[in-house]
């Protein structure tokens, strides 16, 4: 089902293309791209649809995924089976699938089938490796008699062999120890002297005629053969450099291919130009073609170039991730989102996911929002670093722009927490950087590596990481290395929709927003939330009433964005518990965001961890014509503090409570506190006039073992949960009202009263 009717689309379009001509005629040059992430459909409990990163379907989907869109967008591509990071507690690095194209000129790979599929496809050799690898030094004008075998080494192989424990057998595949021991019968089963693969020293030594041309030789080995680093990764990145003499003129890079599950994998090595990639690419695809060998590139990615674009598909904690290349366009970024939606979807990923109980959230693994430009220079953040105060300050002053796109797990522990959660200090310093960058727009042009030091130890987490903030500069103008100077902000607040027009949307609002205030900065001080921030801004009411001024004050600037086209996300991020009208009042609840602190360190089997206490959960409770000299309103028993809308028929709160119980909680002693039972009563004759009951999770306390299957078993599981009762007879006891010294509009049913 379409989150827009077609006027409401047509609308959409039309703002955005009023907003392209405006950002063209202020001479912005936006670029903005996103990073997508999808789980499977039919994934259900499977680790890696849930926590891990890798997994076997992943990897094949993933691929399937690349392919797909190596069609879509760039049939005349290169794709990359690489790696990508290597995070600590991980035994190697994540895969990193790329594609990578020319934006105008002549192919970089022409023929897709000459890819070769880790699914089908002929079942190579070594023999096959050998040939290629000599038909690319004679393509390269190199000689084939530099092309060299590589070996494992046996003797750390044998060592591990002799220090198994007895009776267990190196050749099972399921020997316990997914590193040494599985690398282990890995090697035994290829036989310890047979060849691992072939390599050939190369390096790029200039230019005839326009043409690069390369260097082969011999590399003088201190053993007979030349062994490879032990370990899992391709032969490429396990050369014996260090065995190498200490000459200026020694080639220490090298071409590599292996036959790895009948496969051809051609590793590609570090290079220093753009033209010396694609001069390799070109040769490898014509060996490949001349001798009917398809092949897998894997290695390191072709240098960056302003005229090449690269796509990514990588694997995250539960989900598969899709880092497109940027749009300068309205209708680019649109195409580009439809595109990967459709063709993952066509493979069975999906934009969403159900939890237990049956609602609806979003794959997990976010979407991030990117703005640049063209090139580095031309970044309108670098450009105008008053546009990145503009949008800092903004978000800070709209904390719905935080809540209303956001995850399941948010707040200061988060992978994109606010400025001002847990270190309102910040606030203060942040006001003082952004003088500073006031004062060096006076005096003259801010430099680049100005801005990140101004603000990098400020947009960080509780932790002090850069890279786990809500506004991310770490690829923006670092001076610590050529990675960090793209002139990139990542915006990680933002989750993944379930529709690609809601995505779209969603980048309308952001790309408003840089038109407006690269017209007029936006130069208010930053609010202090204080506890009002998450007391508040958490309940689907304050975020909506937040984001009615944002959408108001967009329109004010010429930009009228409507607030009907944000109601899809607020009933996707706040969905309805239910409703229940007696003698004339209403009461309804809805879903609330809930923090999650991560708690201290445990020790495991392989470290120490942190666990993080998703046991909490909150709702908010709306009532409507409540008459407040008469009716109270309790959740099992208690007062709940309802708040005024400014509306004086309705009334707003919150509750928060224990809804499931782990083996590690804060508060361990306070059990789950569910059904929240809520009674609308009388005050004069004390008794309930009616109300609901909530349960999160099935009534009868059977345990649903997993995700729902699909819709219709979700909308089975929400809809039992929710049960509504009529008047009471007995007498109910009223305890006093408790309100904080703020003026909380929220119930902790956890805090005991007095």
């Amino acid at each position: 089902m379409t989150p827009y009717s077609q006027a409401q689309w047509r609308a959409i379009d039309g703002l955005a293309r009023r907003v392209d001509v405006d950002l063209t005629a202020l001479d912005v040059r936006l670029t903005q791209g996103g990073e997508p992430t999808f789980v499977a459909m039919a994934g259900g409990s499977a680790p890696e649809w849930n926590y891990t990163a890798d997994g076997s379907g992943k990897r094949r989907l993933a691929a399937r995924l690349l392919r797909r869109l190596h069609a879509r967008f760039a049939p005349q591509g290169l794709m990359l089976f690489g790696q990508g990071k290597w995070y600590p507690g991980e035994p190697l690095p994540r895969w990193a699938y790329g594609l990578y194209w020319r934006v105008a000129g002549a192919p970089l790979w022409r023929e897709p089938a000459l890819i070769a599929d880790e699914e089908t496809g002929p079942d190579l050799g070594m023999d096959d490796a050998e040939s290629l690898l000599k038909s690319l030094a004679h393509k390269l004008g190199t000689s084939p008699e530099y092309v060299m075998p590589a070996f494992e080494d046996p003797w750390p192989a044998l060592d591990l062999e002799s220090r198994l424990p007895p009776g267990v057998d190196p050749l099972r595949g399921d020997l316990g120890d997914v590193g040494e021991r599985t690398r282990l019968a890995r090697l035994l089963r290829q036989g310890l002297g047979s060849i691992a693969g072939y390599c050939l020293p190369l390096r790029a030594v200039g230019r005839k005629s326009g043409v690069v041309t390369w260097k082969s030789g011999r590399w003088p080995l201190k053993r007979e053969r030349m062994y490879l680093v032990p370990g899992d990764s391709p032969a490429g990145f396990r050369l014996p450099l260090d065995s190498l003499p200490a000459d200026n003129d020694m080639i220490r890079t090298a071409v590599c291919v292996e036959a790895r599950g009948g496969r051809l994998r051609v590793f590609l090595p570090p290079l220093d130009a753009p033209e010396e990639a694609f001069s390799l690419i070109l040769a490898l695809e014509e060996c490949s073609r001349e001798l009917g060998l398809p092949v897998m590139p894997e290695g390191y990615e072709p240098p960056a170039h302003d005229a090449l674009r690269v796509l990514k598909v990588t694997p995250d904690p539960g989900v598969i991730e899709v880092n497109v290349h940027p749009a300068a366009g309205w209708d680019e970024l649109c195409a580009i989102t439809v595109a990967v939606y459709e063709e993952a979807e066509k493979l069975g990923l999906a934009a969403e996911k159900f939890n237990e109980d049956g609602r609806r959230a979003g794959t997990g693994g976010g979407n991030h929002i990117t703005l640049g430009g063209a090139t580095p220079a031309e970044s309108p953040l670098l450009r105008r670093p008053d546009l990145l105060r503009s949008l800092i300050t903004y978000w800070l002053n709209h904390p719905g722009l935080s809540y209303l796109f956001s995850g399941q797990y948010i707040g200061p522990t988060s992978q994109a927490p606010r400025i001002d959660e847990a270190r309102e200090s910040s606030l203060y310093e942040l006001e003082i950087a952004f003088q500073e960058l006031e004062r060096l727009r006076a005096i003259g042009k801010i430099a680049p590596d100005q801005v990140d030091r101004l603000l990098r130890d400020l947009l960080v987490d509780v932790t002090g990481n850069t890279h786990r903030a809500e506004f991310c500069i770490d690829k923006l103008s670092s001076p610590d290395g050529p990675a960090g100077q793209l002139g990139l902000l990542e915006l990680r607040g933002f989750e993944m929709a379930p529709d690609a027009r809601m995505a779209a949307a969603q980048y309308l609002l952001v790309r408003a927003m840089v038109a407006r205030f690269w017209k007029t900065p936006y130069r208010e001080q930053p609010i202090r939330w204080g506890p009002s921030l998450h007391d508040r801004f958490l309940l689907p009411h304050y975020v909506a009433e937040d984001m009615q001024v944002v959408v108001s004050e967009l329109g004010a600037a010429g930009y009228p964005y409507s607030f009907d086209w944000l109601e899809p996300f607020l009933e996707f991020r706040f969905p309805l518990y239910g409703k229940a009208v007696f003698e004339g009042i209403t009461l309804e609840l809805r879903h609330a965001l809930e923090p999650w602190p991560v708690l201290g360190e445990a020790a495991t089997a392989s470290g120490t961890s942190r666990s993080v206490d998703a046991s909490l959960d909150r709702l908010q409770v709306k009532v409507s014509a409540l008459n407040p000299a008469r009716h109270v309103l309790l959740c099992n028993g208690r007062r709940v503090p309802l708040r005024t809308t400014g509306s004086t028929a309705e009334q707003v709160a919150g509750v928060r409570y224990r809804a499931r119980m782990f083996p590690s909680v804060l508060h361990p002693t306070i059990g789950v506190q569910t059904p929240l039972a809520f009674d609308v009563v009388d005050a004069v004759s004390g008794r309930s006039l009616g109300g609901c009951s909530y349960y999160s999770g099935d009534p009868g306390g059977k345990s649903y073992g997993g995700p729902p299957a699909g819709e219709a078993e979700a909308a089975a599981r929400r809809n039992i949960r929710f049960v509504t009762h009529g008047p009471g007879s007995e007498t109910i006891p009223l305890p006093r009202e408790m309100r904080g010294p703020d003026g909380s509009c929220t119930l902790d049913l956890r805090l005991q009263q007095d």
